[in-house]
C-alpha cells in the first residue's frame, strides 16, 4: 500500500490526499478486466484476418499502460491547465475530424478513421468528446458569472459544428453522446423551460431525420423494432452467449462466441464476458462503471466553482453513457450501435481518449478543487 505522509507538500503528496482514490481504484479494476477480456476475445479476431493470435492483445497491452500514465499525469493538473489542455486537444481533434473527409479510411460506409503508421488507425471524434465537454462548461460558466459573455452562443456554435461533422461521417451514436452531454450541462446551469422544450423537440426531430435520411440508421431501428425484418446475427449470437454463460460462466477460454462474432473484441466484448465469466462478473463490471459515474457526479455537485461542476458532470456523463450504450446494444435494449466499452474493448483511440477524459475528471473532482482554480 502506498504510504504518503499527510504533511507532504510535494505535487505527488498533495495529489494523493486530494484525488478520489475510490474512483481511481475502480478505474484500475476496469482496466484489469480489460486485460483479461482482451486476452479472451482477441485471438480469434486476429486469426480471422490471418495475423498472429495475440497481435491485438499486444497492441492493447501497449495502449493501456500509456493510457494509465496519461490519465495519472493529467489528474495532477490544476483546473486552469485542464482548460488549456482541453482547448489544445479540441483544436487538434477538430482539424483531424474534418480531415477524415479528405484522407479518412472508409469502413462499413463511414469515414471516421485516419491511418496512422504504427497505430493502424486513429478516430478523431473520440478526442473531441472530452475536450468539448470542458470547453462548453467553461463557456456556460462564463455566461452565468459574466452576463455580457456570449458563452451560450459560442457553446451552441461549437457543439452544432461538431455535430454537423459527426453526422456527415456519419456517426449517429457519437452525435447522441455529444448532444446528451451538452444537454446535461445546460440542465445543470439552468435554462428556461421553453428552451429545454425546444431542445427536446429538436433532438426528436434530429433522430427522425436520421431515420429517414440515413439508410443504415433506418435498418438498425427497423431490426430493433421488428427482429424478423433483417439480419440480427450479431445481437442474437450475443444473447445466446449470455444464456450459455448463465450465472458463473463456462470458464476462461471455454466460450465460442468470440469465434462467431467479428466484433467480439470490440463492440460485443461483454458477450464474451457473459459467456466465459457469467452474469456475476458482468454485473460487477456494470457496478464499477456506475460507481465511477455516480461518485464523480456527486463530488462535482459539491463544488463551489460552476465551471468545475459543469465540466466534471459532463465528463462523468460521457463516461457512463458510452458504457451504457455499449452494454445496452449488446443485449438488445437499444438498436445496435458500434461503440467501444471504455478500457475493455480493443481500441487505441478509445483508450487514450478515455484516459484524457478520466484524467480531467479526476483532476476536477479532487478535494478543494475550487480553491485550486485560478479563473
Amino acid at each position: 500500500m502506498i504510504q504518503v505522509p499527510r504533511d507532504d507538500r510535494s505535487v505527488i503528496g498533495q495529489w494523493w490526499w486530494t484525488v478520489d482514490r475510490w474512483s481511481l481504484g475502480a478505474i484500475m479494476a476496469i482496466m484489469a478486466f480489460g486485460v483479461l477480456l482482451t486476452l479472451a476475445a482477441s485471438p480469434p479476431a486476429a486469426e480471422r484476418i490471418g495475423a498472429d493470435s495475440f497481435v491485438f492483445a499486444r497492441r492493447q497491452f501497449l495502449f493501456l499502460p500509456l493510457a494509465l500514465l496519461l490519465m495519472l499525469g493529467i489528474s495532477l493538473a490544476s483546473p486552469r491547465h485542464i482548460r488549456r489542455l482541453a482547448l489544445l486537444v479540441f483544436c487538434g481533434s477538430v482539424v483531424l475530424l474534418a480531415a477524415t473527409f479528405v484522407i479518412g479510411i472508409e469502413i462499413k460506409g463511414a469515414r471516421r478513421w485516419i491511418s496512422v503508421p504504427g497505430l493502424s488507425s486513429l478516430q478523431p471524434s473520440e478526442f473531441v468528446k472530452p475536450s468539448l465537454a470542458v470547453i462548453s462548461a467553461w463557456l456556460l460558466a462564463q455566461s452565468r458569472t459574466e452576463r455580457r459573455a456570449p458563452g451560450y452562443l459560442l457553446s451552441t456554435v461549437l457543439v452544432g459544428g461538431v455535430l454537423a461533422l459527426l453526422v456527415l461521417q456519419p456517426d449517429l451514436g457519437m452525435s447522441v453522446v455529444v448532444a446528451a452531454v451538452w444537454a446535461v450541462q445546460l440542465f445543470v446551469v439552468g435554462l428556461p423551460m421553453w428552451v429545454a422544450g425546444f431542445g427536446a423537440v429538436a433532438g426528436v426531430g434530429g433522430l427522425a431525420g436520421a431515420y429517414f435520411m440515413l439508410s443504415h440508421v433506418r435498418s438498425r431501428f427497423d431490426r430493433f423494432l421488428d427482429p424478423s425484418s433483417g439480419d440480427n446475427y450479431q445481437v442474437n449470437t450475443s444473447l445466446e452467449a449470455f444464456m450459455n454463460g448463465s450465472l458463473f460462466g463456462r470458464g476462461p477460454g471455454e466460450g465460442t462466441v468470440k469465434a462467431q462474432l467479428p466484433d467480439a473484441h470490440t463492440d460485443f466484448i461483454m458477450a464474451v464476458a457473459g459467456e466465459e465469466f457469467g452474469l456475476v462478473v458482468c454485473l460487477l463490471i456494470l457496478c464499477l462503471f456506475g460507481f465511477v459515474t455516480l461518485r464523480s457526479m456527486s463530488r462535482a455537485s459539491k463544488e463551489t466553482s460552476l465551471f468545475i461542476t459543469l465540466a466534471a458532470t459532463g465528463l462523468a456523463v460521457q463516461f457512463g453513457l458510452q458504457a451504457a450504450i455499449n452494454m445496452a446494444s449488446t443485449i438488445q435494449l437499444i438498436p445496435a450501435k458500434g461503440m467501444t466499452l471504455p478500457f475493455i474493448s480493443y481500441g487505441g483511440s478509445s483508450a487514450l481518449a478515455m484516459a484524457i477524459c478520466l484524467g480531467m475528471l479526476l483532476s476536477l473532482t479532487r478535494e478543494h478543487a475550487g480553491l485550486r482554480e485560478a479563473v
